[in-house]
């Protein structure tokens, strides 16, 4: 369909694609300067003290931070079910198992009330997702990992630039916090991520383990003044490193960053005041918190003149894209038959799922697509799909 409106269009400009010419020109395609500077660019904006260790996705950050603050074989860490596979499929690779716990049904994120009961002698993290772009009561979660000697690592793969308390998300006192540059999020580079630290132990075994746990990095072995040929091997590492290619790419994403927010941040007002009168459930927000605004996630009805599914369908039929987010875990073949899930377990979390859609939401949409993907959602809650 020639005038079909994607769920989402990366906002790449002529000054992103300008350094991505240069990487290519340079001849530094891999690690090299443009991922430091874009990692000492991340680590300023982010602010706190914190290091940034660039990789080539939120799930490797992931895997690496959980690796850094010691999970390991038969250990347990607790996570929402309402993410995407990525935050639990991590903790298996180190041997250990996810604990879900459900939803609070206001803000889609893991409802704190219930991790002190999922804590076991075998738990050792806390992995929070800021759905959406929302952040998480993070007070009561540290709280929590504070009084039981538990490390917390933020998935924060929806939630830059978002905030908690005012201070952004990546400068709080978790021991990591891990983002995510897909080409759908609210920073692009294609594929890539960024792990945020405090802790200068966890930040250099990342930096370790990205590549192979060789002990300096291509960027050192490539420019430093003793022999280039000569590197040690101290763990059994990964291959996670990040592009200058896809650095480039994010040096300038950051410089937009809050400006790309105030403009997903316009849309989602626009979205609530047109959806306020109808049979569906608007998305949550703190007051006085920024919200990355990632993903809008309107919710339908059971009064409204569609089901969800026929909701997406009709919407589709007229050309405009959508998705869902998410189908929760204890759902899926793996997570459900690994762990006898019944799908009764977490019933906030799944009555949220057969009610949401995401609608498209990002800087490249024009006014008049806004205004067109208000109308025709609007249509079809109110009357359904055309005959």
């Amino acid at each position: 369909m020639r005038d079909f409106l994607p769920y989402a269009v990366p906002d790449v400009g002529e000054e992103e694609i300008a350094e991505v010419v240069e990487s290519l020109r340079s001849g530094w395609l891999t690690t090299g300067p443009k991922t430091r500077r874009f990692e000492t660019d991340f680590a300023e904006f982010v602010g706190n003290g914190t290091e940034a260790i660039a990789v080539n996705s939120a799930t490797a950050g992931l895997h690496l931070a959980l690796e850094a603050i010691g999970v390991g074989p038969d250990s347990e860490v607790i996570t929402t079910t309402y993410t995407f596979t990525a935050t639990a499929e991590v903790v298996r690779y180190l041997g250990a198992h996810p604990v879900f716990v459900d939803i609070d049904p206001n803000t889609l994120n893991m409802d704190v009330a219930q991790l002190e009961a999922a804590i076991t002698p075998r738990t050792r993290a806390i992995v929070p997702v800021h759905v959406a772009g929302l952040s998480c009561d993070m007070d009561a979660i540290l709280a929590v990992a504070r009084k039981h000697g538990l490390r917390v690592v933020e998935d924060a793969a929806h939630a830059l630039p978002s905030t908690w308390r005012g201070n952004l998300i990546g400068a709080l006192e978790s021991d990591v916090t891990v983002f995510s540059f897909y080409a759908t999020k609210t920073l692009v580079t294609g594929e890539g991520g960024m792990v945020v630290t405090r802790d200068h132990k966890i930040a250099k075994r990342c930096r370790i383990m990205r590549l192979h746990g060789i002990d300096r990095d291509a960027f050192d072995r490539y420019t430093s003044t003793r022999p280039s040929w000569y590197y040690e091997v101290v763990a059994p590492g990964f291959k996670y490193n990040m592009t200058d290619i896809a650095a480039a790419l994010g040096i300038h994403q950051l410089k937009k960053a809050y400006q790309m927010q105030q403009v997903r941040q316009c849309m989602a007002e626009r979205y609530d005041a047109a959806f306020v009168d109808l049979p569906v459930t608007l998305p949550p927000r703190t007051v006085g918190e920024l919200h990355a605004w990632h993903l809008y996630v309107l919710r339908i009805g059971a009064e409204a003149a569609v089901s969800r599914d026929a909701f997406i369908q009709e919407m589709s039929r007229r050309g405009i894209g959508t998705s869902v987010h998410f189908i929760p875990l204890h759902l899926h073949p793996y997570w459900r038959d690994t762990y006898h899930l019944e799908r009764d377990r977490y019933p906030l979390a799944v009555a949220a799922y057969e009610a949401a859609v995401s609608l498209p939401i990002y800087p490249l949409m024009r006014d008049e697509q806004v205004e067109r993907v208000v109308t025709t959602a609007r249509d079809i809650i109110l009357n359904g799909a055309r005959k």
